[in-house]
């Protein structure tokens, strides 16, 4: 499944026209990227809600918060939650940057290909 979304041009293959590259490979992974995030947003908000009992509109400003990496707005009564808290702002921080490195990934290997075919060019002068 994945394996079709991060399939990128062999450095001997020619690179993907920009609006193909903008179309397909970049829209690709900013909908996976979506995904991961509304996924993990839920975890977050049922977390809340088990753990605080807090409702729903208040779970989500907490949980998008910490997951943006801002912090908790409400403060926390029990332990379960203070728990859930700690777990779900380690678990926010690396998918934030596991969705960093997904939306630069098809950037950086456009440009390492352009580099690896300008190279290719020079050498054949």
């Amino acid at each position: 499944m994945f394996r079709h979304v991060f399939r990128y041009e062999h450095r001997s293959e020619p690179l993907l026209p920009w609006r193909r590259f903008l179309t397909h490979r970049v829209a690709r992974t900013l909908v996976l990227c979506g995904v991961v995030i509304v996924v993990s947003l839920a975890i977050g908000m049922l977390g809340y809600r088990l753990t605080e009992g807090m409702g729903w509109l208040a779970a989500f400003l907490n949980a998008s918060m910490i997951l943006g990496g801002m912090g908790p707005v409400d403060s926390l009564h029990t332990a379960a939650g203070k728990l859930f808290a700690g777990l779900y702002a380690l678990y926010s921080g690396l998918v934030l940057i596991g969705v960093a490195g997904l939306l630069l990934a098809p950037f950086m290997h456009r440009l390492m290909h352009r580099f690896h075919l300008e190279g290719r060019h020079e050498g054949a002068d």
